[in-house]
């Protein structure tokens, strides 16, 4: 991953100092817009950046312009713009494939002519970022007029990579404060959240994956403790990873004086799926919440269609963290999970119960929901049949 790469340490390095040794804060802002374009062009490449640019360059003017179908338009282009580039060839499979094979064959050569081999850099941010943005101006926000802090908005090396998803108002409102007053004490602060970011990502993680990869052909074979001891690893794997690239990019930030929203707030101490995706990758929780799952209509219209809704907002944060359906599954199944765990306590007979056995024994709530969690890493990181294997054996000896 790029935030483990001697070459990011010694931009990140340099950037940091040279900011902070700039005396100007026009200056320091036209010095890290520079920087930040240098890290999206070694990494990205020309064929990664110009669609970004181009998507970038669309948002801008579409939010000065505060028109309403202008701003709408924009959301569809950023939102087609993501599909072509990450999900062309899994709807091309998953959709005209199941409908239309001959046609799903014939399509082939002339998209793998257009298509780069891999998505551009960070897209999926961008996005998000960008269908954000125009959001919150469509419905009567304060466009970002100034162009280089939209640049930056748009591509902030900290969080280009793996975020945290970033609020405009937040994220320039700290921009400015940084280039006008830098503050000491930011330092030991950002310099503690990479140590930690890195004790999890090349300590913890990355032993975690070798520990993984080495049982994971033994599964079948394992004893049943063993097998759930495994789905533990690949639980702590996948949070440390994620969250210790979030605490990387919120160091880095931080030394820059600028404050990145946070990302993961324990999520294993959760009592309730509800919960969890309070705690859990936070940044794009919301997203999910304030872009897809409240216009979608929310819980405003029945506990059928808030289940539905739910559904559909996790079915596509799931395919959001990749083209397979291994990720729809994961996203529907803690879509169903919300689902639930909204409406138990109307179960006749029993909802009444059981809700008052969690709020007398609140273990078992946790219990419970740290169970359902962890057997469902396993649709997240396994294909879809393999996963359902191993998630049976979980429950045989």
């Amino acid at each position: 991953m790029i935030f483990t790469t001697y070459w990011f340490l010694i931009f990140a390095a340099l950037v940091v100092l040279i900011f902070r040794l700039l005396p100007h804060p026009a200056v320091r802002m036209t010095f890290l817009a520079v920087a930040c374009l240098i890290f999206h062009a070694h990494f990205a490449g020309p064929a990664g950046m110009a669609p970004v640019m181009v998507m970038m360059a669309i948002t801008y003017g579409a939010g000065l312009s505060r028109s309403s179908w202008g701003c709408a338009l924009a959301m569809a282009l950023n939102v087609t713009a993501l599909a072509f580039y990450k999900y062309t060839a899994f709807l091309l499979a998953a959709v005209v494939g199941l409908w239309a094979p001959d046609l799903a064959v014939s399509l082939q050569p002339p998209l793998t002519g257009i298509l780069p081999a891999m998505p551009p850099l960070g897209v999926s941010f961008f996005a998000f970022e960008f269908v954000h943005y125009l959001f919150e101006v469509r419905r009567g926000g304060d466009p970002v007029r100034n162009p280089l802090k939209f640049l930056l908005f748009s591509v902030f090396f900290p969080s280009l990579v793996a975020g945290p998803i970033k609020r405009y108002p937040q994220f320039i409102a700290s921009l400015e404060e940084a280039c006008r007053r830098l503050d000491l004490t930011d330092i030991p602060e950002g310099l503690r959240r990479i140590g930690l970011g890195f004790v999890k990502k090349v300590l913890v993680a990355d032993n975690l994956t070798f520990f993984i990869d080495h049982y994971h052909p033994q599964y079948a074979e394992m004893e049943l403790a063993s097998r759930w001891l495994f789905v533990l690893g690949i639980g702590f794997r996948i949070l440390m990873d994620f969250s210790g690239y979030s605490d990387i990019a919120i160091g880095v930030a931080r030394l820059l004086g600028i404050r990145l929203p946070e990302n993961f707030n324990w999520p294993y101490v959760a009592r309730s799926i509800d919960d969890f995706w309070q705690r859990w990758h936070m940044s794009l929780s919301r997203w999910i919440r304030d872009y897809i799952y409240i216009p979608l209509g929310g819980s405003r219209h029945g506990q059928v269609r808030r289940v539905l809704n739910g559904l559909l907002a996790f079915g596509l944060c799931g395919l959001w963290h990749g083209p397979a359906w291994n990720f729809v599954i994961w996203g529907v199944y803690h879509g169903a999970g919300l689902g639930l765990a909204a409406s138990y306590h109307r179960i006749p007979g029993i909802g009444k119960s059981v809700t008052a056995a969690f709020n007398k024994e609140p273990l078992i709530a946790w219990a419970l929901t740290q169970l359902f969690v962890f057997v469902g890493w396993l649709w997240f990181f396994y294909p879809a049949p393999e996963a359902w294997g191993m998630i049976k054996l979980l429950f045989q000896p």
